[in-house]
């Protein structure tokens, strides 16, 4: 149970990751929620092909104050190992956890190979708690380790960007 982004993969080329000379990158975003806490995100690639997740990168962050909007920054040291697909095809997925499984649960801040979307350990449990919510905004990834004031486009530039994909089916 989580929220999440895949990044296509032309977009992470300059990362390197899988290589010796893997680059760090840093999610920022603000985080609304009625819960408090230890919560839990998670970064995975999609292996050699998309969908055949492989390595993943569980984190933690808190939440201090209930309905309060709060900044957070996170860096990922980039992977050195593990296949991440550098066309267009899905690259990194990064994610927020509301609820996991424990078979879905790695170490916090470690690199694994396995399909994780969660840290182990007590995170906060939307599923579990009635009425419980969170809102998540400015999400941003960004290569290195210093996080940016929001990149705000022009709405014709995001609808540029949003036609690349459009289809029509009859």
């Amino acid at each position: 149970f989580f929220l999440s982004q895949v990044v296509e993969g032309i977009n992470t080329v300059d990362w390197q990751w899988g290589s010796a000379a893997a680059r760090s990158v840093t999610l920022s975003f603000w985080v609304y929620s009625s819960l408090t806490g230890t919560m839990g995100g998670f970064v995975r690639n999609s292996g050699a092909t998309a969908g055949n997740y492989s390595r993943s990168y569980p984190f933690t962050f808190s939440v201090s104050s209930a309905n309060t909007w709060e900044y957070k920054t996170i860096t990922i040291q980039g992977p050195t190992s593990g296949q991440w697909i550098t066309g267009q095809l899905d690259g990194p997925e990064f994610g927020i956890e509301l609820w996991n499984g424990s078979s879905f649960q790695g170490t916090a801040g470690a690199w694994a190979n396995a399909n994780y979307t969660g840290p182990s350990g007590g995170t906060a449990n939307f599923a579990g708690t009635l009425n419980s919510y969170m809102y998540v905004t400015g999400f941003q990834v960004e290569l290195g380790s210093v996080a940016t004031p929001y990149e705000r486009r022009p709405v014709g530039l995001e609808l540029a960007q949003c036609q690349r994909y459009y289809e029509t089916c009859i």
